[in-house]
């Protein structure tokens, strides 16, 4: 008799290994730190290409990453090149940028292999609502006009195993930011806004979990930085606010690890800008862990994305 080989399941169809890229505390940071398939955060790697920060990551052909866009000097550093991370965690060199220029957006996958970026901060000071689809190989398009409210230092995720979210945001110049959200199909096509749910906040981070689910985390709203988080149905539902687990803080990033869980990691403590290095980890099921003590360059305004 033939062996019965089990299909997959939702909770196994995800990425084993994920990468936070590159940031800034002082000054540039141009290092990367390898995340293993049980979620411990590896030291520091020299980066690879343009050092910058503010950048975007998603996950593209089933396997590998790719992290795009982000500054060298704020609006007069805006910047659209590319690197692809291998499905071993290796960065590649540049690669010339397509589409505006700008800095403060966030990706996500779609499409089970694709990704798009979404939103920020163009180098003319406007909000921008444009995306950027990257394909199956790993480039990116040229932009698509906008859907929903233009904003930057959004975050977003994957839910439903083929589908994306971008959440929250901060817009027209104030500190009144956003919870409206944006869906994306599985074809790459953004939804319009959405009513927010939960804490209107900005500077947060999202990944997905479970195989088909996501959670926003942290950020900062109208009183400073927080630690509640919001998970994401297969749906696409966002629920309200649960209460924070560790260190209040924005300017973070969060990845996928492990097939059906999560990792935050890294971020600015305060107004000041006092960077950490701690990471939370999320089970298969949303639950967000205490602090782990932190590995590598304390940080804030990197990105990070799966592979493997």
């Amino acid at each position: 008799m033939f062996p019965i080989i089990p299909a997959a399941s939702a909770a196994d169809s995800g990425n084993q290994e994920g990468i936070f890229i590159l940031g800034y505390a002082s000054s540039i940071v141009a290092v990367t730190n390898l995340v293993s398939n049980a979620g411990v955060v590896a030291s520091d790697v020299t980066g690879v290409g343009t050092g910058r920060y503010d950048m975007a990551g998603c996950e593209y052909g089933g396997d590998k990453g790719i992290y795009a866009f982000g500054t060298t000097s704020g609006l007069a550093g805006a910047a659209s090149m590319s690197n692809l991370v291998s499905n071993a965690g290796v960065v590649s060199s540049d690669v010339t940028g397509v589409g505006t220029a700008r800095y403060s957006l966030e990706g996500c996958g779609y499409g089970e292999d694709k990704g798009i970026f979404g939103f920020g901060r163009p180098s003319n000071a406007a909000y921008a609502s444009m995306t950027n689809l990257v394909s199956n190989s790993g480039v990116v398009a040229s932009d698509v006009t906008g859907v929903g409210t233009g904003r930057d230092r959004t975050a977003a995720c994957e839910y439903g195993g083929d589908k994306g979210i971008f959440g929250y945001g901060y817009n027209n110049g104030t500190m009144n930011p956003g919870a409206q959200s944006n869906l994306v199909s599985n074809v790459g096509v953004m939804a319009s806004d959405t009513t927010g749910v939960g804490t209107a906040r900005f500077d947060l981070g999202a990944c997905s979990y479970g195989g088909d689910k996501g959670i926003f985390g942290y950020g900062q709203d109208d009183s400073g930085v927080v630690s509640m988080t919001n998970l994401v149905s297969n749906a696409g539902v966002i629920a309200t606010d649960t209460t924070g687990v560790g260190t209040a803080r924005g300017f973070m990033a969060a990845t996928q690890y492990g097939g059906d869980k999560g990792i935050f990691g890294y971020g600015h403590t305060g107004n000041s800008h006092v960077s950490t290095a701690v990471t939370n980890l999320v089970s298969n099921a949303g639950v967000v862990a205490t602090d782990t003590t932190g590995v590598g360059t304390a940080r804030g305004y990197l990105t990070a994305c799966s592979f493997n």
